[in-house]
């Protein structure tokens, strides 16, 4: 299914022709409907994507989940401080090695 197919089809369903999406979205006349031969710049597709409540990946087909939440992902604090590649910070600046070894063991439980 193409990305103009995509936004025809949940149009339909969010009750919303075209013209009437084309319009809500701020474009000229038309402008959707060009989709059909043309690519669209990313700034129109996420205009579309915020009016029909999708998210932008589902209407680039790289979802199928038309979700615009995104689930945050859940990071385990002391892996992160095990990282090498993490840097951690706070208040903007970054914390000392001597300081993430007292935050560390604070988090095992003073072991």
């Amino acid at each position: 299914m193409t990305m103009f197919d995509k936004i025809k089809e949940i149009s339909k369903k969010r009750g919303m022709s075209l013209n009437q999406l084309n319009e809500k979205a701020g474009f000229k006349q038309n402008v959707i409907y060009s989709w059909k031969s043309k690519q669209p710049s990313i700034e129109r597709v996420n205009r579309v994507a915020e009016v029909l409540h999708v998210s932008v990946d589902y209407l680039l087909g790289k979802t199928d989940d038309p979700s615009t939440s995104s689930k945050s992902k859940k990071i385990d604090i002391k892996d992160a401080m095990q990282d090498d590649y993490t840097i951690m910070s706070y208040g903007g600046r970054e914390i000392p090695p001597e300081e993430l070894e007292m935050i560390r063991r604070i988090l095992d439980g003073g072991k």
